[in-house]
C-alpha cells in the first residue's frame, strides 16, 4: 500500500511540477505574506535590520564550525568571503564618520569572523579549497560597482568620498553572493555546512529587504525622501530586493532537501 505524503511533501511536489512562470508568481505571493506577517508580528522594523546582522553572524558562525571540526574548506567560495570582506570594511569606515550605532558593533564582529575564514581558506586549510570552481571573476561586480557608486550615490550633506564609499557597499553587498553560487552551481552538490551558511545568507538578505520595504510603507514613502533625491532611494531598495531574488531560488531547494530528509542538497540544472 503507497504511503500517504505528508501536507509539506505534497505541497513541494505540487510547486516542483509547475512551470517557471507560476513558480516565480507563487515566489512573489510568499513573500509580500510574509512581509504581511512581519509588519503585523514585529512592531519595531528596526530589529528586523538587527536580526539580519545576527543571522548573517549565525551563518559565519557555522563556516567556522565546518572549518574547525571537519579542516576542509571543499565547497567554499573564498571570493565571496573577499568580497564580503570589503563591503563591510567600507560599511564600518561609513558607519564611523557618519552614524555611529549597534549595527556598527554587529558588522564589527562580522568582519573579523569573516577575515578568519579568509584566513583559514588561504593559508589553514589551502589543500583542500576548490580553486577550478571558485572561478567567478570578482572584477566583474568590483567595477561595476565602484563605477554606478559614482554616478548613483546618497544626496546627504555628507562628504562626497564617503557618500559614494556609502553606496559602493550597498552595490557590492547586493551581489557579493555570486562566486558562492557559481562555485555550487560548478559543483551541483552542496555539503550541509555550506548549505547552512548561504540558506542564513538568504534569510538575512529578506530581513534586511523586508526592514526596508515596511519602512518605507510605514513613513508613507518619507524615509526615501529623507535619503536624498535622484536615483538613490530607489536604487537602496532595488538593492535589497536583488540580494534576496538571487538567493530565493536556492532556499528554495534547500527547504525542500531539508523536508525531504537529505543531508546532502543536490541541485538540479540551472539553479543558481
Amino acid at each position: 500500500m503507497k504511503a500517504t505524503k505528508r501536507p509539506i511533501q505534497a505541497i513541494a511536489t505540487w510547486v516542483r511540477r509547475q512551470p517557471p512562470k507560476i513558480k516565480a508568481f507563487l515566489a512573489v505571493v510568499s513573500g509580500m505574506a510574509a512581509l504581511v506577517f512581519l509588519r503585523f508580528v514585529v512592531h519595531d522594523h528596526d530589529n528586523l535590520f538587527v536580526a539580519a546582522e545576527a543571522v548573517h553572524a549565525i551563518g559565519i558562525s557555522v563556516l567556522i564550525y565546518k572549518l574547525m571540526k571537519e579542516r576542509t574548506c571543499a565547497g567554499l567560495s573564498l571570493k565571496s568571503q573577499e568580497l564580503t570582506a570589503i563591503f563591510l570594511a567600507v560599511r564600518l569606515y561609513c558607519s564611523f564618520v557618519m552614524e555611529y550605532d549597534i549595527h556598527t558593533l554587529l558588522d564589527s564582529a562580522t568582519l573579523v569572523t569573516t577575515l578568519w575564514v579568509i584566513y583559514m581558506i588561504r593559508f589553514k586549510l589551502r589543500s583542500s579549497y576548490m580553486d577550478d570552481k571558485d572561478n567567478f571573476p570578482i572584477y566583474y561586480v568590483v567595477i561595476p560597482c565602484a563605477v554606478l557608486s559614482f554616478v548613483i550615490h546618497p544626496t546627504t550633506v555628507h562628504n562626497i568620498i564617503n557618500r559614494i564609499a556609502w553606496a559602493f557597499c550597498v552595490y557590492l553587498e547586493a551581489v557579493s553572493v555570486l562566486p558562492q553560487l557559481r562555485v555550487m552551481q560548478n559543483t551541483k552538490i552542496v555539503e550541509p555546512f555550506t548549505a547552512h551558511y548561504v540558506f542564513a545568507l538568504g534569510v538575512a538578505r529578506f530581513l534586511s529587504c523586508a526592514h526596508w520595504v515596511l519602512q518605507v510603507l510605514d513613513t508613507r514613502g518619507r524615509l526615501l525622501t529623507a535619503l536624498g533625491y535622484g536615483l538613490w532611494p530607489s536604487m537602496v531598495l532595488l538593492s535589497e530586493i536583488v540580494q534576496t531574488f538571487i538567493l530565493a531560488d536556492f532556499c528554495y531547494y534547500y527547504v525542500k532537501s531539508l523536508v525531504g530528509g537529505q543531508l546532502v542538497l543536490r541541485l538540479p540544472s540551472g539553479v543558481v
